[in-house]
């Protein structure tokens, strides 16, 4: 009887050893790192761009003055805009009075005076132009209120909750604050737009070149010309908020966002976002799955028009790994939803791609439709089954 009972308990040890997870990298959760890398900073966060994945974090949520990093969420607008086809690169954009009475960093505008969006997008984005920020938001919203409406309105669209927008600039006002965590999302958002580092990325250039008074653009983010892979995004200061910076950079195929907020000088904040980018390159490393356009499988729709759907990827699918990690054991499968009928929305979630390292789950991306299918009519439906009823094998 104590043998039996020592074969059951031996056994039911070797089940849960077997059940426990093996040990990974998971993509999707927070791996702070060890170190502190941004101890001057009141606020930090260091993201991957292309997973989300939160790195490094440092009083993340804290509801702080953004200052001119304010104006990742004016140029994404600017973006989304031009995407949509309801501005052009090409548009003259005239300027109000009010837009060219904005103090703080300015682009010089005079009432009146008219710019291409290329121009203003060059001014808002290396010269931190407040009253470019301020022209372009009349220019597509008709005025800055209504621009500030849907600056708050995307606020609630991508979840967050730690900002409140009052101006499109980031001028100091009652009520307008934002964290790093938010600011990080916000960057990662642009830059789904890869032609916004065209701007940012740039360090000098011109505004007004051929004209009488020629307005020379530096860049105020400085690690675009000193951090090899540095092209983004946007600094930011007042005495209030200190200085800010949500930077970008790209080193083998893998893209960094870092936000600081309230570092004690340009020294030291450029100093700890670029340790933040040499921890993150020197440490992770990308496992691709899909390249966006790849197929990643078919599904049969029951009752559908189509019987089958294609699946393409909408988007690259990768993990992030730490480069001690064993890539080899990285697997994946789709999990469908079964029995799926038509009529399909386009869309519509499908399933899940799930990633896997060893036995633990590190990631799962939503597999949506690309197109709607609609429910087969009863003549068709009953081609399908005479056909079935006759086919000889």
């Amino acid at each position: 009887m104590l043998k039996k009972m020592l074969r059951i308990a031996v056994t039911l040890l070797c089940l849960i050893a077997l059940s426990s997870p093996v040990k990974g990298f998971a993509a999707e959760e927070k791996k702070p790192a060890t170190q502190d890398l941004a101890p001057n900073a009141l606020s930090a966060v260091l993201m991957d761009a292309d997973t989300g994945t939160i790195i490094y974090e440092k009083n993340s949520h804290a509801k702080l003055p953004p200052a001119s990093i304010t104006k990742v969420m004016t140029l994404l607008l600017i973006m989304e805009a031009i995407d949509e086809g309801k501005l052009k690169l090409t548009d003259k954009v005239r300027t109000s009075e009010y837009a060219a009475s904005m103090g703080g960093s300015q682009i010089f505008l005079e009432p009146g005076e008219e710019m291409s969006v290329d121009e203003m997008l060059k001014g808002i984005s290396m010269a931190s132009g407040n009253d470019a920020s301020v022209a372009m938001a009349e220019k597509i919203a008709g005025t800055e209120e209504a621009f500030v409406e849907m600056m708050n309105a995307r606020v609630t669209e991508l979840g967050l909750k730690d900002t409140h927008f009052v101006n499109c600039n980031g001028l100091p006002a009652l009520n307008h604050y934002s964290s790093s965590h938010d600011i990080a999302v916000i960057s990662r958002e642009l830059l789904k737009y890869p032609e916004i580092t065209k701007y940012t990325g740039v360090y000098q250039d011109h505004l007004r070149k051929d004209s009488d008074k020629p307005f020379w653009l530096v860049n105020t983010n400085k690690l675009v010309r000193f951090y090899a892979g540095a092209d983004g995004l946007k600094t930011g200061y007042t005495s209030e908020a200190k200085f800010c910076l949500s930077a970008t950079a790209v080193r083998d195929g893998l893209r960094a966002i870092s936000v600081v907020m309230g570092e004690p000088n340009t020294k030291t904040r450029n100093s700890e976002v670029s340790s933040m980018f040499d921890y993150m390159f020197s440490q992770y490393t990308k496992h691709s799955l899909y390249k966006q356009g790849d197929v990643i499988g078919t599904v049969e729709i029951n009752k559908g028009k189509s019987k089958e759907l294609q699946l393409i990827a909408g988007q690259p699918y990768s993990v992030l790994m730490k480069k001690v990690g064993k890539e080899k054991d990285i697997r994946h499968e789709l999990q469908i939803e079964p029995e799926l009928k038509a009529p399909i929305e386009e869309g519509q979630v499908l399933g899940n791609l799930v990633v896997y390292q060893g036995n633990q789950v590190i990631k799962k991306f939503e597999l949506k439709s690309p197109s709607a299918i609609d429910k087969a009519g009863w003549w068709t439906m009953f081609k399908r089954t005479t056909a079935k009823l006759f086919f000889v094998d």
